[in-house]
């Protein structure tokens, strides 16, 4: 591991570096041009060769930064590897390249929203999905995110994270076959297919890693092996541990490392998972083949897991590191080479500061991923609701810097992880809040042990040194659904039911592509199943991805029950939205302070659609805003909401308890 350093072509200016580019390309491209006819005919070839010209900067200079003089021959083996997948890529998906080539911001859309979930929780097996596809088509998804399903290690494995095969899906969900038939049923539905592609890390099975072990000089310099603790204890002291309680540390001793001596191999998140070397350019072009072969098999959306991790530094916190932007660039560059169809969605769970720039946003915009989570957006959202106070959300979205108009964000309530507190000291400070006990009180709070919490979730990963911990929990039960039911409470249910789709209502409006947990959309629960299951046991937050509950789907149509009248509600988002242009991404929103520090109030403009204004009152009791503010001198008409129109009296705007409403210009 070498990545305390620059990559060795980081000095000198980047004209320098441009002019380079220049030279490689116009030594290269006659050839190149020959090679793309002979393998994609003239039409296409011409299309090829054009997309590489285009991103010359975006793949030679990565290049150049990361692994210096070696640049020029690594640019024509990844621009080979490059032309290689695209004259393999099926007739289908290059008809499919066409149209998203002709519309780039597809995934901007207002009619694009999302659903997340398990295969095997949500129908079993991958050629099962189809059966399933409708009940997706009533809520309106397109987006389908399907969460890891790549071959794993045996045993434990992250949750499907420790890919021991990233060309073989999990035998318990089914073939790779099946997987491409399911990706053409979705195609054929209007719905793109997002699986998740860990970029950091394989498990310690993976041919890769067992190759590297052995000794074979295909796979030399693939992982890192230290043979005593000299630097891992240099690491070590100012890497933040991901797992402190079970994974202590970021490195594991491996008897069979370094020639059979032993070693301390890279380990930033389970023993069983080992961290790739991408000082190693061999790495970077292995990866590139991966990712280039799944998009092939019919892949749209590529989650990019634990991308802030793929380059170290000494001295650091091992995240964020601009190779690390510049790796993720040359990936982006070169996948899209291949299949301009296919955009990158960065999971990077990370400071707002840190975030924005895995879309692009640097001092100058370099294309990275057009999609990333909007963590903060959800931290926020559960914060205000357990305070009924709106002062930190407003003071922390209206800090996070603009992303760049050719990205959007993702914007979601509830996903398969944890809930990380990523609230900034410098944030709560700013309205008066101390950050530490202001987390600490979230935690005490969504696990049930303050007094009168009506959540029913539980701690993850508690660090009793630190005092640190995450949140576990299906988003109904810290909703209060859970608690509300056990105690056959029904004015509470209709509370627990107002708070889920308030926050819905702002995750489905902020703008970008909004997802949908499975099983949100009928309030299921927290799932106990998970402690019978001895792989699973340990990880509590199996208790927020519970099976499908298709009988209680079957009720969803009956709005005398619960799931009615969850389904509806999160349904009528869907239908609402869809007309709304300012909805799609490419804009930013506004978040406004009209006047109520208990009601979150956001905009949104859209240059042939005017302006949007969404409204979302986090107090249980009735909360005025400025009716002006809102409404735009009463000229926006109310498009939906909770309650009906709401009532405007003496300029001020009532917004009920728990209510919400959108706001559009006729």
């Amino acid at each position: 591991m070498s990545g305390d350093t620059l990559g060795a072509g980081a000095t000198g200016s980047a004209a320098a570096r441009r002019d380079a580019a220049v030279r490689a390309w116009t030594a290269l491209r006659p050839r190149l041009a020959d090679d793309a006819v002979a393998a994609l005919g003239e039409a296409d070839a011409d299309a090829f060769v054009t997309r590489a010209e285009l991103a010359l900067f975006d793949v030679h200079v990565p290049l150049g930064l990361l692994y210096g003089d070696r640049a020029d021959a690594l640019f024509e083996r990844a621009l080979g590897t490059a032309l290689a997948a695209a004259a393999e890529r099926p007739a289908a998906l290059r008809r499919l390249d066409r149209r998203r080539e002709i519309d780039p911001g597809w995934f901007q859309r207002a009619r694009v929203q999302g659903y997340v979930c398990y295969v095997d929780r949500f129908c079993g097996t991958l050629d099962r999905l189809p059966e399933h596809l409708d009940h997706l088509e009533e809520l309106g998804t397109t987006y389908l995110h399907l969460m890891p399903l790549l071959r794993p290690r045996e045993g434990e494995n992250d949750g499907g994270y420790a890919v021991a095969d990233y060309r073989a899906v999990d035998p318990r969900l089914g073939t790779m076959a099946d997987l491409e038939t399911a990706a053409a049923a979705l195609h054929a539905w209007d719905m793109s297919l997002c699986i998740d592609l860990v970029l950091n890390h394989t498990a310690r099975e993976h041919p890769w890693a067992q190759g590297w072990l052995a000794g074979d000089p295909a796979y030399a310099g693939f992982y890192s092996a230290f043979p005593d603790r000299t630097l891992p204890d240099a690491y070590d002291a100012t890497i933040p541990e991901v797992f402190p309680d079970r994974a202590p540390g970021s490195f594991s001793w491996v008897p069979e490392a370094c020639g059979g001596a032993g070693g301390w191999v890279w380990t930033t998140f389970w023993p069983y998972q080992w961290d790739l070397d991408y000082t190693n350019p061999e790495v970077t072009l292995a990866m590139l083949g991966e990712i280039t072969w799944l998009a092939n098999r019919g892949v749209d959306v590529f989650r990019m897991d634990a991308v802030p991790f793929m380059w170290k530094r000494m001295g650091t916190s091992c995240q964020n590191q601009p190779e690390g932007h510049t790796l993720l660039q040359l990936l982006h560059a070169l996948t899209r080479l291949a299949a301009p169809g296919v955009v990158f969605k960065a999971e990077a769970i990370v400071a707002p500061d840190d975030l924005v720039a895995y879309l692009g946003a640097h001092e100058r915009f370099r294309p990275e991923c057009e999609l990333a989570y909007h963590n903060s957006l959800m931290v926020l959202l559960w914060s205000s609701l357990a305070t009924g106070d709106v002062r930190l959300a407003r003071q922390a979205l209206r800090r996070m810097r603009p992303i760049p108009p050719s990205t959007t964000w993702v914007t979601y309530v509830r996903g398969h992880d944890d809930i990380g507190w990523a609230i900034t000291d410098a944030d709560a400070g700013a309205v008066g809040l101390d950050g530490f006990a202001h987390r600490r009180f979230l935690n005490d709070f969504y696990s049930g042990r303050f007094p009168g919490s009506f959540a029913r979730g539980a701690l993850f990963q508690e660090n009793e040194a630190t005092g640190d911990a995450r949140i576990s929990g299906s988003a109904a039960s810290l909703c209060g659904i859970e608690d509300a039911l056990e105690r056959d409470d029904p004015a509470a249910l209709d509370v627990g039911v107002r708070r889920l789709l308030l926050l819905y209502s702002v995750a489905y409006a902020f703008g970008g592509i909004p997802l949908l947990y499975t099983g949100d959309e009928l309030a299921l629960r927290n799932d106990t199943g998970y402690l019978d299951d001895p792989e699973r046991a340990p990880d509590n937050r199996w208790m927020h991805r519970p099976p499908m509950d298709w009988a209680a789907a079957a009720r969803r149509t009956d709005p005398a029950t619960l799931e009615g009248r969850v389904f509806a509600g999160v349904r009528r988002l869907g239908e609402v939205r869809r007309s709304l242009l300012a909805l799609r991404g490419g804009t930013e929103p506004e978040v406004l302070d009209a006047g109520s520090d208990a009601v979150l109030v956001w905009r949104r403009r859209h240059p042939r659609s005017g302006t949007f204004v969404g409204v979302a009152n986090v107090s249980p009791h009735p909360q005025q805003v400025d009716a002006d503010t809102v409404t735009g001198f009463g000229t926006f008409a109310q498009v939906h909401g909770s309650d009906g129109p709401l009532g405007v009296r003496g300029g001020r705007l009532t917004v009920p308890g728990l209510g919400w409403a959108w706001f559009a210009e006729p």
